[in-house]
C-alpha cells in the first residue's frame, strides 16, 4: 500500500515553492500541450494572470485553521444545544483533475461551555476548500479542526456539492450532486443528535 502524502506544513511550503517565473513557464508549457501558441495577442499574459489566480484559489495552503478557530467565547448565558450554520457556499478544486468542486457546507456542533463567532465557521470551509480536495477528506478535515480546537460535545457537517470532473469530462453527467457527512461525539453516538440536526437542516422543528 503506498503510503499516504500530506500537504507540506505551512511554514515549509514557501521554502519548496517554485518562483513566479517558473510557475508561469509551466503554464506556458500547458497551453503548448493544449495546442495553443503562448506567444499570441490574446495569451501573451495568461500565465502571469494564471499564477496570480493560483494564490487566492489555493490560499488555504497558507492559513491554519487553529488560528481562525482559536478564538472561543465562554459567555453563552448556559446556552448548550445545537449551534447550526447551513448553506454555506465554496468553490474548491478536484485533487485528482483540477476542476472545480462547486458546493455548499452544513456545520453544526453542541457547545461544552465555549462557543465560535458564526464567521470562524465560514472561514474554516474557505481554508480548507481552496487546497486540491476530494470531497470525503475536505468534510472529514472540517469536523476535526472544530472538534480538536473547540472541543464541543459533538460536531456534524454535510457537505453537498456538484463537481466538474463528473459534468465536464468522463461521463459527462451534468445536475448530478454528492453528498458527505462526518459526525463527531454526540452527533455520532446518539440518533437522535443526528435526526434533530437534519430536521434543522430541512427547517423543522425537533424538539430537544
Amino acid at each position: 500500500m503506498d503510503a499516504i502524502v500530506k500537504p507540506f506544513p505551512v511554514e515549509d511550503i514557501s521554502a519548496r515553492r517554485p518562483s513566479q517565473k517558473e510557475a508561469e513557464e509551466a503554464v506556458r508549457t500547458l497551453l503548448r500541450y493544449i495546442g495553443e501558441n503562448p506567444d499570441r495577442e490574446g495569451l501573451k499574459d495568461t500565465p502571469r494572470r494564471v499564477v496570480k489566480s493560483y494564490s487566492e484559489l489555493y490560499g488555504g495552503y497558507y492559513q491554519d485553521p487553529e488560528d481562525v478557530l482559536g478564538r472561543t467565547f465562554e459567555e453563552v448565558a448556559g446556552y448548550d444545544n445545537i449551534v447550526l450554520v447551513k448553506d454555506i457556499p465554496f468553490f474548491s478544486h478536484c485533487e485528482h483533475h483540477m476542476v472545480p468542486i462547486i458546493g455548499k457546507a452544513h456545520i453544526a456542533y453542541l457547545p461544552d461551555g465555549r462557543v465560535l463567532g458564526l464567521s470562524k465557521i465560514a472561514r474554516t470551509v474557505d481554508i480548507f476548500a481552496r487546497r486540491l480536495q476530494t470531497q470525503e477528506t475536505m468534510t472529514a478535515q472540517i469536523a476535526n479542526a472544530i472538534d480538536e480546537t473547540l472541543q464541543p460535545k459533538g460536531v456534524a457537517v454535510l457537505i453537498e456539492a456538484d463537481h466538474m470532473c463528473m459534468a465536464m469530462r468522463g461521463v459527462q453527467k451534468i445536475g448530478s450532486s454528492t453528498m458527505t457527512t462526518t459526525f463527531t461525539g454526540a452527533f455520532k453516538n446518539d440518533a437522535r443528535e443526528q435526526a434533530r440536526f437534519m430536521s434543522m437542516l430541512r427547517g423543522h422543528h425537533y424538539p430537544a
